[in-house]
């Protein structure tokens, strides 16, 4: 059973950083698409930020040189380094795993993914 676990979330001064991180079990799916969507209150998913199974990464245009994605393959785990955080940054996090492309995913509204997990919440205060 492939399970996502996310951690790090928390709340934060408008400026701060946060680091996310996500243990996957379950699943070694180094040759595939993975990454972070967030969902803000009363709004849809959207995707943030992924990284492709041969390491190349996109990410969402409002997060470019705020936010750094990576994986660690040898300890099956997903990061998001966030930078810079603005209060509109406050969203749920969601770690995901299985999609199409990175380029894809980083500027869908809900966008697809096989595996999610069940988020964790970060909050940035003005």
């Amino acid at each position: 059973q492939v399970q996502l676990v996310e951690s790090g979330g928390g709340s934060v001064q408008s400026g701060g950083s946060l680091r996310l991180s996500c243990t996957i079990s379950g699943y070694n799916g180094e040759t595939q698409c993975m990454g972070w969507v967030r969902q803000a209150p009363g709004k849809e998913r959207e995707g943030v930020a992924a990284i492709d199974g041969d390491g190349s990464t996109s990410y969402r245009d409002s997060v470019k040189g705020r936010f750094t994605i990576s994986r660690d393959r040898a300890k099956n785990t997903l990061s998001l380094q966030m930078n810079s955080l603005k209060p509109e940054d406050t969203a749920m996090y969601y770690c995901a795993a299985v999609c199409a492309s990175s380029w894809i995913v980083v500027e869908a509204i809900n966008p697809v993914f096989e595996y999610w997990g069940k988020g964790t919440q970060v909050t940035v205060s003005s």
